[in-house]
């Protein structure tokens, strides 16, 4: 078996292509895939005739090369940026629900969305009646402002 590997070299750098992406497929963060993709370009450096000596510098350039360019362009295309993230919490203004507890005049009630209960109040101190429909102004801490709809 190492006699056919020894003249399939291509085909040792191939299955070291797959392995890469196998174990990328487990960890997502596009680092693997560069190697794989270093690998990928040796398998065809190898199947030319390559030395060993040509194979491993092709594979360490393609890899770092991946490194430095393939995977910054994938990160930025597949991931927003980060200061672009809502969190869950954020992510709810805008959002309707159900009047849970009515909301007192300049007071506070609660607010079902989504299967949580909010603390609320309504927009300018209204009062708004259980079973309301509202959607969500803003937000402050824990404390939610809603407008009936």
């Amino acid at each position: 078996m190492i006699e056919y590997f020894s003249s399939n070299i291509w085909l040792l750098w191939v299955i070291i292509a797959m392995l890469c992406l196998l174990i990328e497929l487990s960890s997502g963060d596009l680092f693997l895939l560069c190697f794989a993709i270093g690998a990928l370009l040796t398998a065809i450096v190898a199947a030319c005739g390559g030395g060993i000596a040509w194979q491993i510098i092709a594979f360490a350039l393609a890899s770092a090369l991946s490194l430095l360019l393939v995977r910054p362009a994938l990160l930025k295309r597949l991931h927003k940026p980060q200061n672009e993230r809502l969190s869950n919490a954020e992510a709810i203004i805008g959002r309707e629900g159900r009047v849970s507890q009515t909301i007192e005049a300049n007071g506070y009630g609660r607010v079902a969305i989504d299967g949580d209960d909010w603390k609320a109040c309504g927009i300018n101190g209204c009062a708004i009646p259980q079973d309301a429909r509202v959607r969500v102004l803003s937000m402050d801490s824990i404390i939610i402002t809603v407008e009936p709809l």
